[in-house]
Order: C-alpha cells, then sequence, then structure tokens
C-alpha cells in the first residue's frame, strides 16, 4: 500500500489567464507553458518556489510528483525510469496542448530527464534549463548496485544538499537501490541520444556539489547540438540550488531565458 504524500511534495499545476486565446500569440506570456522536473528521492518541494516564481511571470506550469516519490522511500522500490518518465511526458503533453511553446526545466535527475524529453519531441520542446544535471554514475557504489540491490534494500540518502542555513529540502534519508539500478540504465540512454539535443540550453551548475560532479556538465555540453548554450556556475549553493543562496539567480535567469527565446521581448 502507497504511503500518503508528505505535506509540501503535493504536485503544483497553474495555467496562465487566457492561455488558450493567447497560444499563437508571439508576444504574450500567456503562450508559454514550462514543465519541472524534480530530482531523484525528492519531491515537487524542492522546485515549488520557482513554479511559483514562474507562475507569477504569467506563464503555464506543471509540476508533477514523479511516481514513488514524496510518499515513503519503499515507495520507490516499484517504480522505474520508465515510470518516473512517463510521468512528465504525459504533464509534457497537456501543457503541449494548451500552450504555443513549452519550456522544460529540471533539477539532478530532473535534468536527466528534461534531456531525454528534448530528445524524443525535438522542436516541440522551445529550450531547457538544467540544474546540477546528472548523466553518470560519480560514485564507485553505483557500480555495485546491480548486486547490493539484491543483499539490502536501501543505503543512506543524498537529499538535503543545501548550503542555505534554514533551507531543507523533502527528501528521502534512504536511496532505494532497485530504483537506483533503473535510473542508472536511465543514464546509459540519454547519454547515448545526447546529439540529439538542438534546443537552446541554459544550465546552471555549482561549484561545490556532493551529489553529483561537475563533470557531468561539461559531458553533456560537449556532446549537446545546440548552438544557443550558456553556463552559469553558482559560488555559493550545493547540489539542491533550487533552495539554496543562487535560487533567486536561477528563477529570475529562467524567466530571461524563456522571453528571449520566445521573442517576449522585455
Amino acid at each position: 500500500m502507497t504511503a500518503p504524500v508528505l505535506p509540501g511534495a503535493e504536485p503544483f499545476s497553474h495555467d496562465a489567464p487566457g492561455a488558450s486565446a493567447a497560444e499563437t500569440s508571439e508576444t504574450s506570456t500567456a503562450g508559454v507553458g514550462v514543465l519541472l522536473c524534480h530530482g531523484f528521492t525528492g519531491s515537487p518541494q524542492s522546485l515549488r518556489p520557482w513554479a511559483d516564481h514562474l507562475a507569477a511571470a504569467g506563464f503555464g506550469v506543471r509540476l508533477p510528483r514523479l511516481p514513488g516519490h514524496g510518499t515513503a522511500w519503499r515507495d520507490m522500490q516499484v517504480t522505474t525510469w520508465d515510470d518516473w518518465y512517463a510521468e512528465v511526458d504525459r504533464a509534457f503533453h497537456e501543457l503541449k496542448a494548451a500552450y504555443g511553446r513549452v519550456f522544460v526545466m529540471g533539477l539532478s535527475m530532473g535534468g536527466t530527464l528534461t534531456l531525454r524529453l528534448a530528445e524524443r519531441h525535438g522542436a516541440d520542446v522551445a529550450g531547457i534549463v538544467l540544474v546540477n544535471p546528472s548523466v553518470k554514475p560519480d560514485k564507485a557504489l553505483i557500480k555495485l548496485v546491480p548486486i547490493l540491490k539484491h543483499l539490502v534494500p536501501s543505503v543512506p540518502g543524498i537529499g538535503n544538499a543545501i548550503n542555505k542555513k534554514g533551507a531543507t529540502e523533502l527528501a528521502y534519508d534512504r536511496v532505494p537501490l532497485k530504483a537506483l539500478d533503473s535510473f542508472a540504465r536511465g543514464w546509459h540512454t540519454v547519454r547515448a541520444d545526447l546529439p540529439k539535443v538542438t534546443q537552446p540550453t541554459l544550465l546552471y551548475r555549482s561549484v561545490t556539489d556532493p551529489v553529483v560532479h561537475p563533470s557531468n556538465s561539461a559531458l553533456i555540453l560537449s556532446r549537446i547540438s545546440s548552438t544557443d548554450v550558456a553556463e552559469h556556475v553558482l559560488e555559493q549553493s550545493s547540489h539542491v540550488a533550487t533552495l539554496d543562496h543562487d535560487a533567486e539567480r536561477i528563477h529570475a535567469g529562467s524567466v530571461e531565458f524563456i522571453r528571449r527565446v520566445a521573442g517576449l521581448g522585455n
């Protein structure tokens, strides 16, 4: 039986006023939808301030809760990369049906899912924003997961990597190994198709990140085919930069990115 959703981990949805009427408008924010994807063992809470900022800027927003997340870590044991991708893909199609242009953004594994959507949907994705994206194993433990998952169900968690005092991520305190093994297979698929990413790309990378090594960002930028690319280094934030000292910088930068790429002016 699935555990109840934790307070604060609920999905978020916002529709821009007049979205259907403005769908083909080239000058209205109401014609733009944004999909936000949270990270592995995390929840929508880690991106909620970002979602609120985008909604206040006049965009339609979807921030789904990935299957197995935001409840109890054991619920993740019966979910896979395919389940998580299916949920963001569903939300993407929902946005695409209502808005002329759809941007996709994600943190950590949410960045991995963002890249996969860009690879699969091509020009239907107007642009992408990645925050400390993950596309490869960084720790020796991950290489042992195919064996360890049969011996132990979980290992200590990776959540709440935040420098800002008083800020907390609503994430699991355990990493379910069956789910991690599935995520590793997702990495392989996404890495292989990185050259299919052609969309304008904005990438934020923390200087100090105990969860995702900076080489992930370097690999992504070296393999994608996008020509409109910008990388911003975050000096003050740890892995969950969307709740850290640089959160407002990410919020403002993503809105500026959308407006520029979508040709909305200032």
